[in-house]
């Protein structure tokens, strides 16, 4: 089973990825990070596409991150160190065609990643967004500073300290900003579909200038941030050993605002 899937609308210039590993909350294992930096690299290409929807599969979760599962080789080195996530969303792979995510489900963790590349998300009622990394024992690096660029300091300060004993709900998330629109439960791909299809029908070279733009504007706060990202996980990450033993006692209660 494909961990990537794409349907392009060459009529409305309309493509959809979809994050397919609906029984692991679409965590994303090394082989889907490829496969998402082949469809952003193929879709480069592909003309008859000007806007790009992003959603998960399933009902349960957009994206919950890396698989924990999932061996990184790391090199043996500690001035070196090697995060499959970073290559997988459209920006990393110099994609300009806008992209909208539409969520459902759990957010969290890695899922930012993707989330920070998007233009604009669009979510239903079930959304909820948190971050987990303190709790068990890791450094939230890059996803702070790519959130850091979507929603106010305290909103992401919070998101990122409070890790598993919190998590912001879908109204909460419109009412800061992170999410564009909110919408009824089961229509979030409908509704960031016809946003897509919106921009696809503007003139190209505008549409993605102007996304060229946006990101621009943000660049070199998110530059300085991911360049200090990998020193502070390599000082503040609990050993592998201790991460296990934290994500296995994990608390089951949350707070969810």
């Amino acid at each position: 089973m494909s961990r990537v899937l794409v349907s392009a609308d060459k009529d409305s210039g309309v493509a959809v990825v979809t994050l397919n590993r609906p029984d692991r909350l679409n965590a994303v294992d090394l082989e889907m990070a490829g496969d998402l930096a082949r469809v952003w690299q193929e879709l480069r290409f592909d003309d008859s596409v000007r806007a790009v929807v992003l959603t998960g599969a399933g009902e349960r979760a957009f994206c919950t991150g890396i698989d924990r599962d999932a061996v990184v080789p790391q090199p043996n080195s500690p001035y070196a160190q090697d995060d499959p996530l970073l290559g997988i969303g459209p920006k990393a792979n110099d994609l300009w065609k806008p992209v909208v995510a539409a969520v459902r489900g759990m957010a969290c963790g890695g899922a930012f990643y993707l989330l920070g590349e998007a233009e604009f998300l669009v979510a239903d009622t079930t959304a909820a967004f948190f971050d987990p990394h303190t709790a068990y024992g890791m450094v939230s690096a890059y996803e702070s500073v790519l959130m850091a660029q979507r929603m106010p300091y305290g909103e992401v300060a919070r998101m990122a300290l409070m890790g598993t004993a919190e998590r912001i709900s879908a109204r909460r998330a419109y009412e800061v900003g992170l999410v564009s629109e909110l919408v009824a439960e089961g229509e979030a791909l409908g509704a960031a579909r016809v946003c897509a299809t919106v921009l696809a029908g503007f003139p190209t070279e505008a549409v993605q200038g102007t996304v060229r733009a946006l990101w621009a504007a943000s660049e070199a706060g998110r530059s300085r941030g991911f360049a200090q990202a990998p020193h502070l996980i390599a000082l503040g990450n609990a050993t592998g050993e201790e991460q296990a033993r934290l994500f296995a006692g994990r608390r089951r209660e949350y707070r969810l605002r």
